[in-house]
């Protein structure tokens, strides 16, 4: 019997792909496959993506994975490169780079490719983190644009760090303010993460990122992804192994951090955070066995988990099945009990988590 799986359903994938190329229907789509795909598996879920128009990554290893896996579309670094001597290495696996820094772009012109290779240059339109200045955009801009070693088209892009919360108008100055930059340039664009796709219309232009709804899980704040019409693609779930009789008064789990209040009935169920469920999940996050809801108590150790089934104990047995996050069960929600994002509890799935890719065909 099999105990902690992250069941991955292809067809909520495939839909979720389509509902991108639905809301954005004149954009092209970059699907971000960044940290093992959002912790769905990197090169699986690439192989069943075939209708994206190109595949984005972090770092070379990403990259040069998809490429091992028989991955052929277009890859794009999102963090670029971070030494001269990788450039040979796009060069031989076609990736494209994105161009950030001043240190960077020195790389590329004093460079000798047999090839030019295909860039997109970052501006910082107020995220702080990766990209170049505004004001130098233009001298970034013709430098690219007469480098040898840079394809003649240069894309242009920027990254949104609130497009999550559409009361928020700060995403509007970073579009009106990217707009200005580019408006005479004839390149691609892409502005549009998922919470942009799904919020900033505005924002789609020619590419559009879209990383964590392709998951099936919202990017906007206090939202699911059924909001938006997404089918969450990971179902985690796993078996109840115990079924424990405890009394008024008795304290469960490591540090006795909860304390029953009248006799009840416990399912012990074999998750922790060894298999990356947050070990600080709240007192009655819930978990779902048999359809119904039930909290947990006491602390998340490495291996199990207790889950207080009540009145309802003579219709569980060891052996049940317990999603703990899924279809019926949103990982925003657990997220919100864990006081953390979705993002992160995807992305912590560990290698002991058994995979199991449903419908492929």
């Amino acid at each position: 019997m099999r105990l902690a799986t992250a069941e991955i359903n292809i067809p909520a994938l495939r839909y979720n792909l389509a509902r991108v190329k639905e809301i954005a229907p004149s954009s092209k789509i970059m699907a971000v496959l960044k940290a093992n795909a959002y912790g769905h598996g990197l090169v699986k879920i690439a192989q069943c993506l075939s209708d994206a128009d190109a595949f984005a990554v972090a770092r070379i290893d990403e990259a040069l994975a998809l490429r091992a896996g028989g991955l052929t579309k277009p890859i794009i670094l999102l963090e670029g490169f971070f030494d001269p001597s990788d450039l040979p290495i796009l060069l031989a696996n076609n990736f494209e780079t994105v161009v950030h820094d001043e240190s960077q772009l020195l790389a590329i012109e004093q460079s000798n490719l047999e090839m030019p290779i295909s860039v997109w240059l970052k501006v910082d339109t107020g995220m702080h983190r990766l990209g170049i200045e505004p004001e130098q955009f233009d001298d970034f801009y013709q430098r690219l644009k007469q480098c040898q070693n840079v394809k003649p088209a240069v894309n242009l892009m920027t990254h949104f760090p609130c497009a999550d919360d559409v009361s928020n108008d700060f995403t509007q100055v970073q579009i009106d303010l990217f707009a200005s930059l580019v408006s005479e340039r004839r390149e691609a664009l892409c502005l549009a993460n998922s919470a942009g796709v799904i919020g900033w219309p505005d924002a789609h232009f020619d590419w559009v990122r879209s990383g964590l709804m392709l998951y099936g899980v919202s990017p906007m704040l206090d939202q699911v992804g059924v909001d938006h019409q997404l089918k969450p693609v990971m179902r985690l779930k796993t078996r109840v192994i115990a079924i424990k009789q405890v009394t008024e008064g008795d304290r469960v789990g490591y540090g006795g951090r909860w304390q029953c209040q009248k006799a009840t009935t416990l399912a012990v169920v074999a998750m922790g955070y060894g298999d990356g469920y947050p070990r600080h999940a709240r007192q009655g996050t819930p978990v779902v066995i048999k359809g119904k809801r039930y909290g947990i108590v006491g602390s998340v150790s490495m291996d199990m988990i207790s889950v207080d089934v009540g009145e309802n104990a003579a219709h569980i047995q060891v052996g049940d099945e317990v999603e703990m996050w899924g279809p019926t069960l949103p990982v925003e929600e657990v997220a919100r009990c864990a006081d953390t994002i979705p993002y992160e509890l995807l992305c912590n799935v560990t290698p002991r988590v058994s995979y199991e890719y449903c419908n492929e065909e």
